[in-house]
C-alpha cells in the first residue's frame, strides 16, 4: 500500500457519540408512551429522521426537529407545548454533552501524523463538529479537516481531488461501513472498520463487505501493527 493521506471518521471513531443519541432516544420514547409503545415511537422517530434527511442532514438539531415532527405526528397535534419545550431541552442536552475520546486515539494520530497526511472527515451539523473537534483537543495532529453533509462517492472523490492524490493514495478509518467504507472502496481507495459498540440503524449494513482494499480491526490501536 503507498498510502499517502489518512482520513478518520470523528463520531464513534475519534469519540464516542451515538450512545449519547440512544440515550436521548430513549427519554424520547418514555416521554410518548401514552401514546404509543416505546419500540414504536422509536419506529416512527427513525422513519421521520430518514426522511428529513434531505432537508436537515445529520446532527444534534436535525435530531431535534424529527423528535418534534414525530412527537405532533404520533399525538394527532394534541402535543403541549410543555411537551415540546422538554423535547427542545433533550437536544440542548445532547448539545453540551462532554467529548471523550475512544481509548487510543492520540497514541495513534501521534504516531501516525509523521508518516502520513492526516485528515478528518466526517459529517453533520458544521457548528456541533467544530465544537467538538475544539473540545477534543485533537485539531492539531490534522492536515485538512472536512465537515460534509454526505458521504458518498461523489463526496469522496471531491475531497480525494481537493488533497491532490489518487484514490490509491486515499485510507479511510470509521466505525460505518455505509459512510466511511463502501464509497471509498467504490473509487478505488482503501478503507479501515472500526466497528463502535452502537450504530444508528440507518448507518447498518447487513452485507459482509469482501474487498482487497478491506480490513477491520477491533480497536484503533490495532492500526499501529496494521500499518
Amino acid at each position: 500500500m503507498k498510502i499517502k493521506v489518512i482520513a478518520f471518521d470523528a463520531d464513534d471513531t475519534l469519540w464516542g457519540n451515538e450512545h449519547y443519541f440512544q440515550e436521548t432516544e430513549k427519554k424520547f420514547c418514555e416521554l410518548l408512551e401514552d401514546f404509543l409503545p416505546q419500540h414504536t415511537v422509536s419506529r416512527e422517530l427513525l422513519q421521520t429522521e430518514i426522511k428529513n434527511i434531505s432537508l436537515y442532514g445529520y446532527g444534534i438539531k436535525a435530531f431535534m426537529l424529527s423528535m418534534i415532527e414525530t412527537a405532533i405526528r404520533i399525538t394527532d397535534k394534541n402535543i403541549k407545548a410543555e411537551t415540546i419545550e422538554k423535547i427542545i431541552g433533550f437536544g440542548q442536552e445532547l448539545l453540551e454533552k462532554p467529548v471523550r475520546l475512544i481509548d487510543g486515539v492520540e497514541e495513534v494520530l501521534k504516531s501516525l501524523k509523521p508518516k502520513y497526511r492526516l485528515v478528518m472527515a466526517t459529517k453533520g451539523d458544521l457548528l456541533d463538529q467544530e465544537r467538538k473537534l475544539k473540545k477534543s483537543g485533537l485539531a492539531n495532529f490534522f492536515h485538512h479537516i472536512e465537515i460534509m453533509s454526505e458521504k458518498n462517492d461523489a463526496d469522496y472523490k471531491k475531497l480525494i481531488r481537493h488533497l491532490d492524490i489518487d484514490p490509491k493514495e486515499f485510507m479511510m478509518i470509521g466505525n460505518s461501513l455505509k459512510s466511511d467504507i463502501l464509497p471509498v472502496l467504490n473509487i478505488g481507495g482503501h478503507g479501515i472498520h472500526i466497528p463502535y459498540h452502537v450504530t444508528w440503524a440507518h448507518e447498518k449494513v447487513e452485507n459482509t463487505v469482501q474487498h482487497e482494499n478491506f480490513k477491520q480491526v477491533e480497536q484503533i490501536r490495532d492500526l499501529l501493527d496494521l500499518l
